[in-house]
């Protein structure tokens, strides 16, 4: 069976692609980089085309959804509420500090 790669995610930089690269691997998930080479190039292109695309297969994505929205969610500093017990988290929170319910289970 062939993989039907998806992009999920353009990362900012390499670094912060390698790290949620590392992310969505921890949960076997598969990932593929495009565009790391383009970093040496910053400054003469435009922003958005050194960004660094993260892409995993077709039959990832849902998952790979959910735990980049709780990557994001983290760096925006958004607080969530979790369904379980409607309690608002801050988001530095993993899980639930009342209920110990998981943010992805709160989306």
């Amino acid at each position: 069976m062939s993989v039907h790669w998806v992009v999920v995610y353009r990362a900012a930089n390499s670094l912060e692609a390698h790290c949620l690269k590392g992310l969505l691997e921890s949960d076997n998930i598969g990932v593929k980089l495009t565009g790391e080479n383009l970093s040496s190039a910053a400054g003469e292109l435009p922003v958005n085309v050194v960004e660094v695309g993260l892409w995993v297969d077709a039959s990832d994505v849902a998952q790979a959804t959910v735990i980049l929205q709780h990557y994001e969610r983290q760096q925006l500093g958004e607080d969530w509420l979790c369904r379980h017990c409607n309690e608002i988290n801050e988001a530095q929170f993993e899980v639930c500090w009342q209920c110990g319910c998981d943010p992805s289970e709160s989306d």
